[in-house]
């Protein structure tokens, strides 16, 4: 007699129904070829944008005679702190005089456009999409074509040379995109708020400060970097509207280097380092509340 057996019947749940055989997941290939390939790409990039800071730093601890074009990329034979020494002492006080212009320049370009962007977009008034667009305008004006009859305005008010005019300057010319940022941003605030506020017999003022003003910290941050960065770099105001004496950092560092004439490498790469490590520490203590701010006004509510 053989014994006969039966076929598997698969496991059932309480309703009666089958269940399916349970999947093991597929585990991913960390070394496949398209995350190879899309690491290296990033690695690529990564490269080519440090490749300029690695010629900056190793030629900023260099003596004057290894300092030269034909050992870039070369390490020094002789690591010195001398360039750093020198470029220091020529250019403390222009950085002394930058911090004091981009910082009030920054705060109230922030404050005007996060008046104007609220105006604009929760307080309307007939003529406002005509008065936003003119407002805008002055971002698409290129500098150069404006700076000469700029410069005979200045002359014209008898404005003094140095870190007031420049202030006044960025702040008017930072105007347009703070105000496009904030009116942005202002969009997806809801209406109710103002509404509340409204209700409770708040004026326009009065809700900008106690309403709009304790939820507008995203904005303030976008703007305030993106403000303090353009008046830090600015070159071409401070060419036609300061001097050395009374100017910022990028005309003290372009006298450094004797302008087109460059002499000293390793001063000028030290300098170049010092003039640009105040916007690089804002973007590394800030960046991630830049990105937060930008991205919380993308979606309207």
């Amino acid at each position: 007699m053989t014994a006969t057996t039966t076929p598997a019947v698969p496991p059932r749940d309480l309703a009666g129904v089958p269940n399916e055989p349970e999947r093991v997941p597929r585990r991913k290939n960390p070394f496949g070829l398209a995350r190879t390939l899309r690491y290296a790409a990033l690695l690529f990039f990564l490269a080519v944008v440090l490749v300029p800071v690695y010629v900056l730093l190793v030629t900023s601890f260099k003596g004057s005679g290894d300092a030269s074009p034909a050992r870039a990329w070369a390490l020094p034979t002789e690591w010195t702190l001398d360039n750093w020494t020198a470029a220091w002492d020529a250019l403390a006080p222009s950085i002394w005089r930058t911090l004091q212009m981009v910082v009030p320049s920054a705060v109230l370009a922030a404050l005007l456009g996060s008046i104007n962007g609220f105006v604009l977009s929760r307080w309307t008034f007939r003529g406002a999409n005509l008065v936003f667009t003119l407002i805008l305008f002055g971002m698409f004006i290129p500098y150069q074509a404006v700076i000469i009859p700029l410069n005979q305005l200045v002359l014209d008010l008898g404005l003094p040379s140095g870190v007031p005019t420049l202030i006044l300057l960025h702040v008017v010319f930072g105007i347009p995109i703070t105000t496009l940022i904030f009116r942005n941003y202002y969009q997806t605030v809801p209406h109710e708020l103002v509404e509340a506020a409204r209700v409770d017999g708040a004026g326009m003022l009065r809700t900008y400060a106690s309403v709009i003003l304790p939820i507008s910290l995203p904005g303030f941050v976008v703007v305030l970097i993106w403000q303090f960065t353009s008046a830090w770099n600015d070159f071409l105001f401070a060419v036609f509207f300061s001097s050395y004496n009374n100017g910022p950092v990028t005309l003290a560092l372009n006298n450094l280097a004797n302008g087109a004439l460059l002499q000293n490498y390793g001063v000028s790469m030290a300098g170049a380092l010092f003039a640009s490590l105040p916007t690089l520490v804002v973007y590394i203590v800030l960046g991630k509340y830049f990105i937060g701010g930008l991205m919380s006004g993308s979606v309207k509510s």
